[in-house]
């Protein structure tokens, strides 16, 4: 029997949960803070006001789902190790990642012209605490950067490719990607469209890891930088 269109449902499911629960979540903090005056750019800057409880629900919401996306693979015999990495082509693989990090680091500097637009109503982050720049490590670069690229890259290529096309449903849910994480304006589909390129020209997802988790390791050491 070909499960092929159910396992796209069942990746369609999961990402799209993950992506409704995480969106909803970000909508209440912009908006629980809205005064008279803001812009949106004002209100989305609010998201991240309380960066424990906003990194606490990333971890969890990711880390819960992830164990489906693992089931998905175990049941039809596929090694998501292997869609991860493999020796033979690792250090291609891992320069790809560099390429596609610098990339993303061209676009996230071309991103903050956005922020231009704030006005003083915006949210204005302190310098963090050392448990709040542990916690960002786990969130932004461990578990964004490996695990959303399993469940918005591997899943989409892997179970939703044979069905409706391997870059339609790349695309697909780099669109949930996006919606995820809309307060940035943008700039995730662009992070990724380059995650997308790199995926598909090594075939393994630590070429995407690395440009995600890194570009977000790199954001969270300006942030220390520029408010210590």
């Amino acid at each position: 029997m070909d499960n092929s269109k159910t396992n796209a449902t069942r990746a369609i499911a999961i990402t799209t949960v993950l992506t409704l629960f995480v969106t909803g979540f970000e909508i209440f903090m912009a908006y629980t803070h809205y005064k008279q005056g803001m812009n949106f750019i004002d209100i989305a800057s609010y998201v991240t006001s309380n960066r424990y409880f906003y990194y606490l629900i990333l971890i969890a919401a990711n880390m819960i789902l992830l164990p489906g996306a693992v089931l998905l693979f175990r049941e039809n015999g596929i090694s998501l190790k292997d869609e991860i990495f493999e020796k033979k082509s690792i250090g291609k693989d891992i320069l790809t990642g560099i390429i596609a990090l610098a990339l993303s680091g061209i676009a996230a500097l071309l991103q903050t012209l956005v922020y231009k637009g704030q006005t003083d109503l915006a949210f204005k982050a302190g310098s963090p605490s050392i448990g709040i720049t542990v916690m960002g490590v786990i969130a932004l670069t461990l578990v964004s950067g490996i695990v959303k690229e399993i469940l918005f890259r591997g899943l989409a290529k892997v179970f939703c490719g044979p069905v409706m096309g391997e870059m339609c449903a790349l695309i697909l849910f780099n669109v949930m990607f996006t919606m995820l994480d809309w307060y940035n304006f943008g700039f995730s589909f662009i992070l990724g469209l380059i995650c997308i390129w790199a995926y598909k020209k090594t075939g393994h997802l630590i070429a995407p890891m690395i440009a995600h988790g890194g570009i977000n390791f790199i954001a969270l050491v300006y942030w220390i930088v520029v408010t210590g």
